[in-house]
């Protein structure tokens, strides 16, 4: 059972920057996507960005474009968002979110990371 936990949260004033990291345990074999999600207080989840097993496949929010970046460590089994200029609106929890690419695969969630955004 694919297992995420999620650090690197906090609070920063705009402009700052923040890493956030999710670590991967449990995978046995085969392709997946990692996303990261954002959940903001009365508001829907949204999806942030999304990369592929091997790195090679990358997708942004419009709203996060050219400030956050996803990137992955293999060797160490964990998947970054880079978060640049960051914006009161990107204030949220954030979560980790496996999916497996196989027809009827597994998928998990982590238990989320603050963000906050304040001057």
């Amino acid at each position: 059972q694919v297992q995420l936990v999620e650090s690197g949260g906090g609070s920063v004033q705009p402009g700052e920057s923040l890493r956030l990291s999710c670590t991967i345990s449990g995978h046995t074999g085969g392709l997946y996507y990692i996303s990261w999600y954002r959940q903001a207080t009365g508001k829907e989840r949204e999806l942030v960005a999304t990369i592929s097993a091997h790195g090679l496949s990358k997708n942004y929010a419009d709203s996060v474009k050219g400030r956050f970046t996803i990137s992955s460590d293999n060797s160490r089994k964990t998947v970054y968002l880079q978060m640049d200029n960051l914006k009161p609106e990107d204030t949220a929890d954030y979560y980790c979110h496996y999916r497996s690419a196989l027809a009827g695969g597994s998928s998990a969630w982590g238990q989320g990371t603050q963000v906050t955004v304040s001057s």
